[in-house]
């Protein structure tokens, strides 16, 4: 059974910074892409970052480059999302999902499973 459990949400003031986690288990962790979405505006859940299979590549929606990291420790089954300089219009549920194949891909149906998502909160 394939699972993503994530982790790491937490009230902080605008400025400071949070890192999630996201834990998998139940297949080979480093077959998948893994990514970070949230909800947006006029989106059920927006691209945030993505990390390639061995970490080499990483990528990110404009709003959040410079301040998030995206990062994975296969030995870990684990990728985390280093969110820095956080303002108050990153409060979200944060989701980490997983792809088997294709770089590039922002539209949710190309994610094969899910996180229940965590949630962070950024106060002004």
């Amino acid at each position: 059974q394939v699972q993503l459990v994530e982790s790491g949400g937490g009230l902080v003031q605008a400025g400071g910074s949070l890192r999630l986690s996201c834990a998998a288990s139940g297949r080979t962790f480093d077959n998948y892409i893994m990514a970070w979405f949230r909800p947006a505006p006029g989106k059920e859940r927006e691209f945030v970052a993505r990390i390639s299979y061995s970490g080499g590549s990483t990528d990110y929606t404009d709003s959040v480059k410079g301040r998030f990291t995206i990062s994975r420790d296969n030995a870990k089954n684990t990728v985390y999302l280093q969110m820095n300089s956080l303002k108050p219009g990153d409060t979200a549920v944060h989701y980490c999902a997983d792809c088997r194949y294709g770089w590039g891909k922002t539209n949710t149906n190309d994610w094969t499973y899910w996180g229940q998502g965590t949630q962070g909160t950024v106060s002004s």
